[in-house]
């Protein structure tokens, strides 16, 4: 491992999280350096690197954000996927989007020909596996930046995002990361309750990411095998990382922020139950890990539970238990030790949960705001981490082994070699058997380390 990354002691991790989760206050406590060619009443020119769903869902909120934004350059691996963002985006905000057919750039190479615009924020929300090279290449362009969870899929890409965020510091960039939940008043105001001991040490806590899956993209006749994998990116580990990485990863970062560090350990099991068939690529359908967080000469577990089965009991959600109550974290609820609420967020419109979650938008309001502002807010460090902690997750069970989290840090098991891929003519790090099924990872035998 790199210097930097050694000297990331688990204190220094607890101090980041401890800001980290004071949430819209983070942004406003920082240190006032001026942002690199942003002022008060200037216009933020943004570039969005990947076109999904996701990329244009965050180019919009970018641009919903007060005072001047413009859009003025998009590029994505495939064209289609970019004019379907481009139109998608122009109609919301047609004032406001700039990207003449000069700068819109298609291919693998795509996101450095819009680091070379002259732009001020890149948003980044291509598939996970390329999130710490692209990264890398934005800190060194000098661009701030928004990137989308998971920030990496395996553990080299873990260090990669953690030294690259060394250097954005020094050149004061602004860095935010697509964990929401930091951003939502209902989880900073709950989770500051809990750390000032409203339910006593915590003993125990549980996640979950319970739903049906998503999509699935047929294979199309003369379609090369990288094309394949790249347009169902969902279902192969060196584009996403598995479910557990790429959705389970924001419960997780949730029990991070409330534990004020990452777990010491973790151990699990999971399987294809249900979704067997080729098309699913080579993930599983179910994960249960039991993650073990060690504090203040105490320790505690986290039971964490995803999965992608229809037709079962669906949850996202978080809960803490201690020893004189336990909490909805989700809904803002606290209950004493029988039950009986103590304390509950206050409702904007009853009880409808879609008013108590708004942190999509608000993470790109307080990032505009607190860069017209001069402040540098920097996201990269717990981003990491619970990137981390998620494939310490799909490691164990993976593996069916006790995962030690220094060691799967230190792993140099590349799971997404992105490097060197330049072409859909590249064969990509798996390739599927003759009849398009793909080796699946099998505990007792897959190794992780």
């Amino acid at each position: 491992m790199s210097n930097s990354l050694s000297d990331t002691s688990r204190r220094g991790f607890l101090k980041t999280s401890t800001v980290a989760a004071t949430g819209i206050s983070l942004l406003a406590g920082l240190s006032p350096v001026r942002a690199a060619h942003v002022g008060g009443n200037e216009t933020i020119r943004i570039g969005l690197v990947g076109c999904g769903g996701r990329g244009r869902g965050a180019a919009e909120q970018a641009l919903n954000t007060e005072g001047p934004t413009k859009l003025v350059a998009m590029a994505d691996a495939f064209d289609d996927n970019l004019q379907s963002a481009l139109q998608t985006v122009a109609r919301q905000h047609s004032d406001k989007v700039d990207v003449p057919k000069e700068r819109q750039f298609v291919g693998f190479d795509a996101y450095q020909k819009v680091l070379e615009q002259d732009i001020d924020l890149v948003i980044l929300a291509t598939p996970p596996g390329f999130r710490p090279l692209h990264f890398e290449a934005a800190v060194n362009a000098g661009k701030h930046i928004f990137m989308e969870k998971p920030v990496a899929v395996d553990a080299i890409g873990v260090r990669k995002v953690i030294d690259a965020n060394q250097l954005a510091k020094s050149k004061n960039l602004a860095v935010a990361v697509g964990l929401q939940r930091h951003h939502e008043p209902i989880y900073i105001d709950t989770i500051k309750r809990l750390q000032d001991g409203e339910i006593g040490r915590i003993v125990a806590t549980r996640a979950y990411w319970n739903g049906e899956g998503v999509w699935v993209r047929p294979r199309k006749d003369g379609q090369s095998e990288m094309e394949y994998q790249m347009r169902n990116w969902y279902y192969f580990n060196w584009l996403c990382g598995d479910h557990i990485t790429e959705q389970h990863i924001h419960n997780l970062d949730v029990i991070n922020w409330l534990m004020g560090s990452n777990p010491v350990s973790a151990q699990g099991q999971g399987g294809r139950q249900v979704r067997t068939g080729k098309e699913y690529g080579e993930i599983y359908d179910h994960h249960f890990v039991e993650f073990t967080y060690e504090k203040d000469g105490d320790s505690s577990v986290l039971l964490s539970q995803c999965r992608h089965i229809s037709n079962c009991w669906s949850e996202v959600a978080e809960f803490a238990h201690g020893a004189e109550g336990f909490c909805d974290l989700a809904n803002g609820r606290i209950f004493d030790t029988k039950g009986k609420l103590k304390w509950e967020y206050p409702r904007m419109d009853g009880d409808k949960r879609k008013n108590l979650h708004d942190g999509h938008q608000q993470e790109h309001h307080d990032l505009f705001a607190a860069l017209r502002r001069g402040d540098i807010p920097n996201e990269a460090e717990y981003g990491a981490y619970s990137s981390m902690t998620s494939v310490l997750g799909r490691m164990a069970t993976y593996s069916g082994q006790v995962i030690k989290w220094d060691d799967a840090l230190k792993s140099n098991i590349s799971v997404s070699p992105v490097e060197k891929f330049h072409s859909f003519t590249d064969t990509p790090p798996v390739v599927p058997n003759d009849d398009l099924t793909y080796a699946i990872p099998t505990p007792g035998v897959t190794k992780v380390l």
